[in-house]
């Protein structure tokens, strides 16, 4: 199944077409720039969560446990010290 086939399901033909007119004319540098807007509020937004749940933690806290969300167990494990789980 495509990109494309994948998109319908939600969208309109007629809107996908506007979108992807959209994101040709940015080029790439636009696109780039978009995905790591993305990525920016992904990270925001899942440190809000972390804050949410756990509203005595400190910002090292948070970060670290976003980062650990992110990663893995396995990985943040293996950056952080096989002790690290949780900040």
């Amino acid at each position: 199944m495509t990109l494309r086939d994948r998109m319908l399901n939600d969208t309109t033909a007629e809107a996908l077409a506007v979108q992807f007119q959209v994101l040709r004319r940015i080029g790439l540098a636009g696109r780039v720039a978009l995905t790591f807007e993305l990525c920016d509020n992904l990270r925001s937004l899942v440190a809000a969560g972390v804050r949410h749940r756990h509203s005595d933690w400190d910002d090292r806290a948070v970060e670290r446990e976003v980062i650990r969300l992110m990663i893995g167990d396995d990985l943040f494990r293996q950056a952080y010290g096989e002790g690290s789980t949780r900040p």
